[in-house]
């Protein structure tokens, strides 16, 4: 097993191994335990036998569930339940449900104890660490949420054996994105044969990814400068998952981002590595894109949470492992998008 400290005002330890949801333990009574409708009944079961909560709340999968409607179901189911101010609340299952259920600890009685147990490699590499927690509007992704740690996060490898190969490439979004930002010896090993469930490169390769954006957010939980530089390729991301209504799974959209970052990147005078970029789309194979132009994607790129009263900022790269953040004229957004287009027609010709 490995363990990964994330540091600031309210330390907290990431453990990442098999057989770990066999072996919770929360000092807080009592639970809630919070987890998707399509979570595999022995994950639910294993974390149920474990923590013995009072209750177990179902809630939609993916970002069906991040809705502020199920956030307010989800809050009277607790209340119902009578959780009281010295009980808990676990999040077990990919990084939606995750973010519900921390949303959810933050906001009933003003706070609760909050722990997960992400069991996508999505939710093992971005969303369970950090403490940003949340739900979507119709207007975009995350716009109402929380900064809440989790007291503890446990990365059970031996869940994502049951995810389908589509599911584990998505997430390995995240993990390729911490190589180009911080970390380049990641970016051959998330594309190796042995980074997979039960490969020889799965455990030290998730750890190291997750030590990436654990020491991001010891410096600067609350995004006041460094913690930006994780939304590399998020903007248009975000935006495609907007304007697509949720079609395109997250990992793919990151996917599909961090391409055009890089050529924006390049166009703003960085070093071109969308050799990168390229290589991991070919390697993810995410869903194809429908038919879209600029237009389409700008108002939800207007809307994206780096942008300030100027407007919006990129996360760019001079080089790997040199984020910055920068503002970058419409004109080269727009020539950059077609670009961008083009190279997916190459990579997927017809």
């Amino acid at each position: 097993m490995r363990r990964i400290e994330v540091g600031g005002a309210s330390p907290y330890a990431v453990n990442v191994g098999p057989g770990l949801l066999s072996r919770l333990t929360v000092p807080e009574t009592p639970v809630a335990l919070i987890h998707p409708a399509d979570l595999p009944a022995v994950w639910v079961e294993r974390a149920q036998a474990s923590l013995q909560p009072r209750l177990t709340v179902e809630v939609p999968a993916r970002d069906e569930c991040k809705t502020l409607d199920v956030f307010a179901r989800v809050l009277s189911q607790l209340a119902e339940a009578g959780l009281p101010r010295s009980g808990a609340v676990v999040g077990l299952g990919g990084g939606a449900a995750t973010d519900l259920a921390g949303f959810v600890a933050a906001s009933y009685l003003r706070g609760v104890a909050f722990y997960t147990a992400p069991t996508t490699l999505l939710g093992m590499v971005d969303a369970a660490v950090g403490g940003k927690t949340g739900v979507n509007l119709p207007e975009g992704k995350n716009l109402v949420g929380a900064f809440w740690p989790p007291r503890a996060v446990w990365c059970d490898t031996d869940t994502l054996a049951t995810l389908p190969d589509a599911v584990f490439r998505e997430g390995a979004a995240e993990a390729f994105k911490h190589g180009l930002m911080a970390d380049p010896s990641l970016l051959e090993r998330v594309a190796s044969p042995e980074f997979r469930p039960g490969g020889a490169l799965l455990e030290s390769t998730l750890a190291d990814a997750i030590a990436v954006k654990a020491g991001v957010v010891t410096r600067d939980l609350t995004e006041q400068g460094e913690r930006a530089y994780l939304n590399f390729g998020h903007t248009l991301a975000h935006a495609l998952e907007a304007v697509t209504h949720q079609a395109i799974p997250h990992g793919e959209a990151v996917a599909y981002g961090m391409h055009y970052a890089a050529r924006l990147s390049h166009a703003l005078g960085g070093a071109d590595l969308t050799r990168h970029t390229r290589a991991f789309l070919r390697w993810q194979r995410p869903q194809p894109l429908p038919p879209l132009t600029f237009g389409d994607v700008a108002p939800f790129i207007a809307r994206d949470k780096k942008a300030d009263s100027a407007g919006v900022r990129f996360v760019l790269l001079r080089d790997l492992a040199q984020p910055y953040l920068a503002r970058v004229p419409e004109d080269v957004l727009r020539r950059e998008f077609a670009g961008w287009q083009a190279d997916l027609g190459d990579l997927w010709p017809g």
